[in-house]
């Protein structure tokens, strides 16, 4: 899914509001940063959004095989659909499969004003 990206006056750029991703859910993105095209996806958990690469760090591949499905069924780690790696969501740490050991490229996001900013670009 692409996304047109504003700028803000905090040099953070917006992504998308908090509400357009469900509690629980997860959506990718490809946002245009200062460093070039890069795709990206947000899982949200309350008042809480983590953010990391669409890569697998064991060979690259995006981590989805339908659009916006990240989650395992239970919505409790992320899963990357091409070897099955698990992944936590808090700090993206693969804890089985063959990159164990081995984290999810991180995204600094934050929330202001009810929009999930792209922030340290």
């Amino acid at each position: 899914m692409e996304t047109d990206l504003r700028s803000g006056r905090d040099k953070s750029l917006t992504i998308c509001r908090l509400d357009d991703i469900p509690d629980g859910g997860s959506r990718g993105f490809t946002v245009e940063t200062p460093r070039g095209v890069r795709d990206i996806f947000i899982v949200r958990r309350g008042d809480n959004v983590f953010a990391y690469e669409n890569s697998c760090p064991h060979v690259g591949t995006p981590l989805d095989w339908v659009p916006d499905q990240f989650l395992s069924e239970d919505r409790s780690h992320i899963v990357c659909a091409t070897h099955g790696a698990k992944f936590a969501i808090e700090d993206g740490m693969c804890f089985s499969g063959p990159c164990h050991g081995v984290p999810l490229p991180p995204i600094a996001v934050e929330i202001a004003g009810g929009m999930i900013v792209l922030s340290g670009t």
